[in-house]
């Protein structure tokens, strides 16, 4: 098997083949650039798997968004690098991510708590099963799979034979009235 050779391109040569939107331009595109482009990605970026797919998202808007590159501003990869930049930092500032971060962070920590402390979770202890007990029956039954015996919500509907919307909601529902008793 033989390994495949790169392309490179002069950066005149890339941007005719850029304009033209030839095949050869995209892969010199990813041979030449594909490295410093993540580097600088995951600078900002330090989830690999986020990262990398920034990477595809950016080398996707050079190639969708090529008509709005003018030579006469700077150069190409200048262009490139602020693609790559404004993405990274678009994705660090979106709810999405946000929201991600702070619940894997309070996942892993609380595991995290739970090896070192060697403590095991007990619902009794904190009154979550008493206040379970005011619900009213079919939330009470969500709540007890979901969140006591693990089930996922998909699991939960086919257990009870109720639609999974309908799971859904009722599960909202309890949360919000189990919340009451919290704020």
């Amino acid at each position: 098997m033989s390994k495949k050779r790169k392309i490179s391109l002069s950066e005149d040569e890339l941007v005719r083949a850029l304009r033209n939107r030839e095949k050869i331009a995209i892969e010199a595109l990813y041979d030449m650039y594909s490295s410093s482009l993540y580097g600088v990605i995951s600078r900002i970026i330090t989830d690999t798997a986020t990262a990398e797919d920034l990477l595809q998202e950016t080398f996707l808007k050079i190639w969708n968004s090529f008509s709005g590159y003018d030579a006469g501003k700077g150069r190409l990869f200048t262009w490139m690098v602020n693609i790559a930049r404004n993405l990274a930092i678009d994705k660090i500032r979106s709810k999405d991510f946000k929201n991600q971060n702070k619940n894997q962070d309070l996942e892993n920590n609380v595991t995290f708590i739970d090896e070192r402390k060697n403590t095991v979770y007990n619902p009794e202890l904190l009154g979550v099963k008493e206040l379970v007990e005011t619900l009213k029956p079919e939330q009470k039954a969500i709540i007890e799979l979901v969140y006591f015996k693990g089930y996922t919500h998909v699991e939960a509907a086919d257990e009870l034979g109720v639609p999974l919307g309908t799971i859904k909601t009722r599960l909202r529902m309890a949360i919000m009235l189990l919340r009451r008793h919290f704020n």
